[in-house]
């Protein structure tokens, strides 16, 4: 058997469970992108109660970014996670359920925006960041770590780095005292091969540094929910998934769909299709995520969904063709 074979061996079957695995719903945050993270209070507090029937490990609050950047003049509450905000919704946070935000590098006012977590109901800082930026982000981590965090690392846009870079990349986080690595499918451009195979090389370095894995993804090729098993099966143990898939553009792998495929009996499924039908569904015909074919372009492109985004949300009938010709100048 060669090194890569040896590597790429599934963990687990389909008739057990791995009680390793945490799944972290990112509603909220992702879905936010969709309205500038304007939702009510009372909204957050269906999802959150929600994760909590359903014996969810993480609920992802939204992002912890500056207000110097993104003005309350025009970003809701969940772009910046106050802590009254917070407290508001979920109170002292007297249950097992965990919060998380995600603060952006480069986006951040870390150092003072980030109270120490003896001051906060927060219980994880998820780090996201571009390869180039990997130095603020392990001094990010560091600041969280030294504030009592756990953290996260999740590395943008894999699809656009070569594997040099990649573990370049993440022997450097690794060095640092991340708990977890995050696979980001940023623009739904990955295949289920693709994604096993940078799950392979990602556990083979974290299992060296005590780090775990985990996998979020895009559904721009209707692949999210295949992707994040995938990642699962050949090794990662954090999973991302958002509720009916509300997300940026094609939205994320499904929390709903994630909780029946783990078996885990601590998982319960009808909280979660009881806050997706009174509350999560009928945001849709405001908010638009879902496949559709311009994400699929750009998905296909390995694009960035901006120009997608912006279609579908200035047009009505949005000219398909149109757009697919301006995306690949003289098709493919």
């Amino acid at each position: 058997m060669s090194e890569a074979e040896n590597l790429e061996q599934p963990i687990g079957n389909l008739t057990t469970f791995r009680p390793d695995i945490k799944v972290l719903d990112c509603s909220i945050r992702d879905g936010g992108l969709m309205n500038n993270h304007n939702f009510s209070h009372e909204f957050v507090r269906a999802v959150y109660e929600a994760c909590v029937s359903a014996g969810l490990d993480y609920m992802e609050m939204g992002y912890k970014n500056t207000k110097k950047q993104f003005p309350t003049s025009e970003f809701g509450p969940w772009k910046h996670c106050d802590e009254k905000d917070l407290r508001e919704v979920v109170g002292e946070n007297k249950t097992p359920l965990k919060l998380a935000v995600m603060a952006d590098a480069g986006k951040c006012d870390y150092k003072t925006d980030i109270k120490p977590k003896k001051d906060s109901v927060l219980d994880m800082i998820r780090v996201a960041c571009y390869i180039h930026q990997i130095p603020l982000a392990i001094e990010m981590i560091h600041d969280a770590h030294k504030k009592g965090y756990e953290t996260t690392c999740n590395l943008m846009a894999v699809s656009k780095i070569n594997e040099k870079q990649v573990l370049d990349g993440l022997y450097a986080i690794c060095d640092s005292p991340v708990n977890a690595i995050y696979i980001v499918d940023s623009f739904g451009s990955l295949y289920p091969e693709q994604i096993r195979r940078l799950t392979t090389r990602y556990c083979s370095i974290a299992k060296q540094h005590d780090k775990h894995i985990g996998i979020h993804t895009h559904n721009n090729q209707s692949l999210a929910f295949a992707t994040t098993t995938e990642s699962l099966i050949f090794g990662a143990s954090f999973a991302d998934a958002s509720l009916a898939g509300m997300g940026r553009g094609a939205g994320n792998c499904q929390t709903e769909l994630l909780i029946g495929f783990l078996r885990n009996p601590k998982f319960k499924l009808r909280p979660l299709i009881e806050v997706i039908n009174k509350w999560v569904e009928p945001l849709r015909s405001t908010l638009k995520w879902g496949f559709d074919i311009p994400y699929m372009i750009t998905g296909q492109l390995n694009e960035h969904p901006r120009a997608a985004m912006k279609l579908m949300e200035n047009e009505a009938n949005p000219d398909y063709l149109k757009f697919f010709d301006e995306m690949t100048e003289i098709g493919f």
